[in-house]
């Protein structure tokens, strides 16, 4: 039975705690590295984080965390992601961290005339992660992973991934071909994302969307909140991908946070109880619910990139 809980204007203080500075934070390392594709000339590669020591028999799923970079830069082991992945270990998941090709690299300027190649970098963002995936299907013995317990997560560019992925596996997109036929993702957690498609409003129209968290600042300019529609175009925010959600009957939940931007893509430590709370109702213990949240939290400090023009236009970014 689905839960319906509204809450306003809470305090996000109250329900996230900050994580501690990167300096205070004890180093993890990958307990494996593999080579998951190659794309020419170029390998792709994911760290495997196991869980820590005496947790592993929490049944706790396996996260596979896309970085974000506006597809344009980062990468999957930067220091800043360390903490993050070392908290999640701590509590009993296992997380696999992978590279994608960054479609966006060479770009300079990004806008509506320049669609195509943000859906040609998306496309070959989510070719990748549905290519991980498969190598972690294929590979669950060597890698730990629990095909049936894979949730996906990621944070701008990466949220865009993990959305658009499922996405594109439930509507039986040409991308989503390598998949097994039944396989569906067990969660979906998204800091700042949203759906891109040329067809249209987003539907979920041949399957039914895995359980999702969406996490956006109300005032984001550099992933929109709401959507961006331009004849069959739309690039669908949280704000508009929640009530689709909703209808399709999954769990899902949505945490809005008021007067912040795209700062909320780098809230993983923050908001980590809201994402592990979440994943425990609704991942594994299938106590499913659905949330729509609107939140404050003065802890989250703005960032100097406030829009596309300050992420594509520098070109040392």
């Amino acid at each position: 039975m689905m839960k319906r809980l509204l809450t306003t204007m809470l305090s996000a203080g109250l329900l996230a705690a900050p994580g501690l500075p990167l300096e205070a934070q004890p180093a993890i390392r990958p307990s494996a590295t593999f080579l998951f594709a190659e794309r020419g000339s170029e390998g792709l590669w994911m760290d495997v984080y196991a869980p820590a020591s005496g947790t592993e028999g929490l049944g706790m799923p396996t996260l596979l965390y896309v970085f974000g970079g506006g597809f344009k830069t980062g990468n999957r082991d930067h220091e800043s992601l360390i903490p993050f992945y070392k908290r999640l270990t701590d509590d009993g998941y296992r997380v696999v961290a992978i590279d994608y090709r960054l479609g966006l690299k060479d770009v300079t300027k990004m806008g509506i005339a320049q669609r195509d190649l943000l859906k040609k970098a998306i496309d070959m963002a989510v070719e990748d992660l549905f290519s991980a995936t498969v190598f972690l299907l294929d590979n669950a013995e060597a890698t730990g992973v629990d095909p049936a317990k894979i949730v996906l997560c990621g944070s701008s560019a990466g949220a865009i991934t993990v959305l658009q992925a499922d996405w594109e596996r439930c509507n039986g997109g040409a991308l989503s071909a390598v998949l097994p036929r039944d396989f569906a993702y067990a969660g979906v957690v998204s800091f700042s994302g949203a759906v891109y498609s040329d067809r249209g409003a987003v539907r979920y129209r041949q399957a039914a969307p895995a359980p999702t968290l969406l996490l956006h600042g109300m005032d984001d300019k550099i992933v929109p909140y709401k959507k961006i529609s331009f004849f069959n175009l739309c690039f669908a925010g949280s704000h508009c991908l929640f009530p689709v959600l909703e209808k399709s009957g999954v769990p899902c939940a949505i945490y809005r946070f008021k007067g912040i931007g795209h700062e909320v893509a780098g809230s993983m430590m923050r908001n980590y109880p809201l994402m592990d709370r979440f994943i425990r109702a609704n991942v594994v213990d299938k106590e499913t619910f659905t949330e729509d949240a609107a939140l404050t939290d003065s802890a989250i400090k703005p960032w100097e990139l406030k829009s596309l023009d300050d992420i594509y236009s520098k070109s040392d970014q």
